[in-house]
């Protein structure tokens, strides 16, 4: 029996690998406009899940720009195990007893900068499926190690105009969501200065959370490029870099102990270079 489903996975696994060779395109522009180096592509390696599925880990090291960043876009399904169930089940997902099924398509992205003036960055959106429910997730996160008000607010204004452009309350309900769940306990301080951050997003249309997903995603180059070339340029100090490695030092703190992205691929066996790719190259701590 086919899955009513199966065309909206195949529109959204679709998409999702749209956008990652969207922004890896104009990364790689990035890089060798501003470097001057024509060399600076990212490393391409496909991934597997042994239970079912697989991607594609996109990364650029060393760069001039870039010091850092990873895009990675999958398309993974199988049987969800144990653990993987009783978190679901804690989420209110029905039917995991019955049938622990899953499906999952996404775009994962993290950017370390070279020069500590300029922000690191975190965006991801992905689908969900199980047989009992489906729903849309991701944002984006701005995380200065030097914080700028102009760039926290301009990428904030980019975010809320594909937000707006939805539904008006969704941006200040995202926003609040992205400043909860982006902050460090132990260190009861954020991990940076937000965006917009939804999950289990199920309106019951398909296709207008669906467009919502795209329009974040859409927003991602918009609300991250003009920062990244206003800063490129400041020169930095000793001072600045370590300043960066410790800041760098949280964020590794956030996605080894908190992040639920993290959790989920570790617990359902993906390749686990991609589920770390977000780690920074070097970080510091006191």
């Amino acid at each position: 029996m086919t899955d009513p489903f199966d065309i909206r996975k195949l529109q959204a696994a679709e998409w999702f690998r749209t956008l990652r060779d969207e922004i890896v395109a104009a990364f790689e522009a990035l890089e060798s406009r501003l470097s001057g180096d024509a060399a600076g592509h990212f490393e391409v390696t496909p991934t597997t899940r042994p239970g079912g599925g697989g991607g594609l880990m996109s990364v650029m090291r060393e760069g001039t720009v870039f010091e850092k960043v990873g895009v990675n876009v999958s398309t993974v399904h199988g049987t969800l195990g144990e653990k993987a169930r009783q978190a679901m089940a804690a989420r209110g997902v029905p039917g995991m007893e019955r049938d622990p099924r899953f499906w999952a398509s996404g775009i994962s992205l993290v950017a370390h900068m070279r020069n500590p003036h300029t922000p690191a960055v975190h965006m991801n959106t992905r689908m969900f499926w199980t047989p009992g429910a489906w729903w849309f997730g991701g944002g984006a996160d701005l995380n200065p190690c030097i914080e700028y008000a102009e760039d926290t607010a301009a990428f904030h204004t980019a975010l809320q105009a594909a937000c707006d452009g939805h539904d008006p309350a969704y941006y200040s309900r995202f926003k609040a969501w992205a400043d909860e769940y982006f902050f460090i306990p132990h260190r009861n301080r954020a991990r940076g200065v937000g965006g917009i951050f939804y999950d289990d997003l199920n309106s019951g249309d398909w296709e207008a959370d669906f467009a919502f997903t795209r329009s974040v995603g859409r927003a991602f180059l918009p609300a991250f490029l003009p920062v990244t070339e206003r800063r490129l340029g400041t020169p930095t100090t000793e001072e600045d870099r370590e300043t960066q490695l410790r800041h760098r030092g949280l964020y590794a703190e956030y996605n080894l102990v908190y992040d639920r992205g993290t959790r989920f691929g570790l617990e359902t066996g993906h390749n686990a270079d991609a589920v770390l790719m977000s780690l920074p190259p070097v970080a510091k701590w006191y």
